[in-house]
């Protein structure tokens, strides 16, 4: 196993599957190789598990699931806040583990581990309230009777979380999961385990009871898939590509489960003529370019307005030519590589594909000569909007250009999509500002903000984007099932 850039942690990973508060291995020993996307070599192997894993986890959960509801909302919380501490003990060690499975920059992925420590502790903030807010009576109209609202664990959780940002969302189903009494069975990318699996060791050594917290690997088709339909699983939470969601909600209503739906976008990022350019470069650049692009909320679609449009464009193509794209260890690199082979094949693709259908290549469209799935930034101009660059989700660096003259143009282009996860809007004007958020058809809006995300807020969008909603109350709230309860007075 390559693991130099831990090798100052002296602490070895875990590869095997958590079952009932034990590490095992898969019941017929297949193993899956993970891959350091920066150098195209394998760092780990980890099991691969299959339909006896997969009942076993979630046996596991089912039984220790009375336990754990029954816990006060106080005991949950102590459990959250030393996760919380945790994962702060390890954030070094954390965040280059992510580097070396992800890919992503160092520095993104501090910022990483920081998000996952202040979800475990605004969740044990909410796990507390459940206490005394777990009941809530009701006024009734008259007085010959009383109720009241109870707010109960769903059951067994099934968390089905993406490559992209391991331990981020995670922590965005697993906190609230827990918080609200449910146990859990988490099914990790099979590209990125090993951060979720080194997230489970600190989950465990905070004192879960065992089968509170079951982590199985394995491929979507052999976990993810047997997960959705097992009818002891309440509820499936899902982040991934649309039409995954979609086969996992079509699985998932055979026994009719809660289902909540972290999926694609193709978001807008809107420059209006008054907007501070230099912000609205370092804007767009975060929105198209952190993570590698690879970012459901990724505002890949740039609408600027004619009059600046020239300059905008050129000060863009400056930036992404000067983009430090390298090693993600290596200091003042700004991007990294791309997490898998697959994506790689996909994001060059999309690329020949745009250069095919008359779009101008103003930057990038070509990979560094080096190992590694390494892609430059890329942008294109006079993107057509019948074409799959404009329409579909890429998920890679690569940012659409298009020019536009009123602000209704600017609505109806970036409302004219299958998504409606985020957008942002550049403009000096604040009543312009408050308009184009009350128009455009997106979960989340940032008027002249780079793409910061609260645990307080909420997470989801639009139309093919989201089903439900996470982070905030409302994240716990998805993991709830709400009981009315009447007596005579």
């Amino acid at each position: 196993m390559n693991t130099a850039a831990l090798s100052q942690y002296d602490v070895p990973l875990h590869t095997q599957l958590l079952i009932g508060g034990s590490w095992s291995a898969s019941a017929d020993g297949r193993r899956l190789p993970v891959i350091n996307p920066s150098t195209e070599t394998v760092i780990a192997e980890v099991d691969a598990a299959g339909e006896a894993d997969v009942e076993r986890a979630v046996r596991a959960a089912a039984h220790a699931f009375e336990g754990w509801k029954s816990t006060t909302g106080a005991a949950r919380a102590a459990r959250l806040r030393s996760i919380a501490r945790g994962v702060e003990a390890q954030c070094e060690r954390l965040a280059a583990l992510q580097s070396l499975n992800n890919g992503k920059p160092l520095a993104e992925a501090d910022i990483d581990v920081s998000d996952v420590v202040v979800t475990f502790d605004y969740y044990a903030s909410l796990a507390e309230g459940l206490d005394t807010l777990g009941e809530t009576e009701v006024e009734l109209p008259g007085t010959d009777f009383r109720a009241w609202i109870r707010r109960e664990p769903a059951g067994v959780a099934a968390l089905i979380v993406p490559w992209n940002f391991p331990m981020v969302t995670t922590a965005w189903k697993l906190a609230p999961a827990l918080a609200a009494g449910c146990t859990v069975v988490l099914k990790p990318s099979e590209v990125t385990p090993l951060p979720e699996l080194e997230l489970a060791a600190i989950a465990m050594e905070a004192g879960l009871p065992p089968g509170v917290l079951n982590v199985i690997t394995g491929t979507g088709p052999e976990v993810g898939a047997r997960l959705a339909a097992h009818p002891s699983v309440a509820k499936v939470s899902f982040t991934g590509s649309t039409a995954v969601g979609t086969q996992v909600m079509k699985t998932a209503a055979e026994t009719i489960k809660g289902v909540g739906l972290e999926l694609g976008g193709k978001s807008s990022i809107v420059v209006f003529a008054d907007a501070d350019l230099d912000l609205a470069v370092d804007l767009i650049a975060g929105g198209g370019f952190f993570n590698a692009g690879q970012m459901c909320s990724a505002t890949s679609r740039v609408l600027v307005q004619r009059p600046i449009a020239a300059e905008l464009l050129a000060r863009l193509a400056q930036r992404a030519e000067n983009l430090v794209v390298g090693d993600p260890f290596a200091p003042g690199v700004q991007m990294g590589p791309l997490t898998s082979c697959a994506q790689y094949a996909r994001v060059t693709h999309a690329i020949a594909e745009g250069c095919a259908s008359g779009a101008r290549l103003v930057a990038g469209g070509t990979p560094p000569e080096r190992p590694g799935y390494f892609v430059r930034p890329t942008i294109f101009a006079n993107v057509p909007t019948e074409s799959a660059l404009w329409r579909d989700e890429i998920f890679g660096p690569v940012l659409c250009v298009r020019a536009f003259d009123t602000e209704a143009e600017a609505i109806a282009t970036a409302n004219d999509t299958q998504y409606g996860l985020v957008a942002t809007v550049v403009t000096r004007d604040a009543a312009r500002g408050t308009r184009m958020a009350a128009a455009l058809e997106a979960g989340v809006v940032w008027l002249n903000s780079p793409q910061v995300i609260f645990p307080q807020t909420s997470w989801g969008g639009y139309k093919q984007s989201s089903l439900g909603r996470e982070l905030g109350p409302f994240g716990l709230a998805a993991f709830q099932e709400i009981k009315q309860v009447v007596r005579p007075a």
